[in-house]
């Protein structure tokens, strides 16, 4: 497929420079909002820590999660914490979108894969909050989204982008593989990204409410593709960023998740995955520092 075929140049031109977090073990009180309680920082630990999600099936495990991942953005947004800018979009999609679709018997062909998909997403987010909350370590895709929300000088929107390129960008394909999904899932997967696609208002609505931050022409170009122009005159129009910006993305994370389950594949996949995030990165970057996001 083409993002196989400009990997190199896709690795050497997405390089990131993530941006310096707190060391290990130290959890930040704050991110640029008011400062939170070491009541408020437990409770976002407890809440995060997906080892105790329970319920009696998967739907129920799934609402469970969802439901913690509501209250650790209530608590987020309250005190404007910037960790939050993805959070409250995220929250909003379950809502308006996601739950919906998973509490109707009918909605998918194979409703435990669909519960199995939707949990695993979750799950990856929630892990990671937990070692942001703990003082562990997050992976990288979330090593950079919480750097820039510690950051208060960066753009707003361009962080809460940062946020959905890890969750979609990274955290999809390695789900789609840790389910085991096979090609027949393909018809539940895409009702379920297309689902998150079509609240996009939500989303941008609901962050711009709680932070005042306009990430609508970031997600437009994520989604849509606009403003691909306006980047290759700032030099970073890569491969591995058309394809990020094109509506086939979603077609290419499901076919990585897949290949991620052949092991002969698995290694250059995950370097396929890495410069599809890196390269999305440099667009969001270049596109807030044209446009003044």
């Amino acid at each position: 497929m083409r993002v196989s075929s400009a990997i190199a140049a896709g690795v050497a031109v997405a390089a990131l420079i993530l941006p310096a977090g707190p060391a290990a073990g130290a959890v930040g009180d704050t991110a640029c909002g008011s400062t939170l309680s070491q009541t408020d920082i437990a409770e976002i630990a407890r809440l995060s820590d997906t080892s105790a999600i329970s319920g009696a099936d998967s739907l129920d495990r799934l609402e469970d999660a969802v439901a913690r991942h509501h209250r650790i953005t209530e608590l987020l947004v309250e005190h404007r914490d910037l960790r939050g800018l993805f959070a409250i979009g995220l929250d909003g999609v379950e809502y308006a979108a996601v739950m919906p679709m998973q509490r109707n018997p009918a909605a998918f062909a194979n409703r435990e894969y669909a519960h199995a998909i939707s949990t695993e997403l979750l799950r990856r987010f929630l892990d990671n909050l937990h070692a942001e909350f703990t003082g562990g370590i997050a992976e990288p895709q979330w090593a950079h989204y919480f750097s820039l929300a510690r950051d208060c000088e960066a753009s707003r929107a361009r962080t809460a982008m940062a946020g959905y390129n890890a969750h979609l960008t990274v955290d999809l394909s390695y789900s789609v593989a840790a389910v085991g999904s096979k090609p027949e899932n393909a018809p539940d997967y895409f009702k379920i990204v297309a689902g998150i696609a079509s609240v996009g208002d939500v989303i941008i609505d609901r962050t711009k409410a709680a932070y005042g931050a306009d990430l609508g022409p970031l997600w437009r170009f994520y989604f849509v593709g606009e403003g691909l122009d306006q980047l290759f005159g700032a030099g970073v129009a890569t491969e591995q960023m058309l394809i990020a910006a094109d509506l086939a993305a979603n077609t290419v994370i499901f076919s990585n998740g897949l290949a991620l389950q052949d092991p002969a594949l698995a290694p250059a996949i995950r370097t396929e995955i890495t410069a599809l995030w890196q390269a999305a990165d440099l667009a969001f970057e270049a596109l807030a520092r044209i446009n003044a996001l």
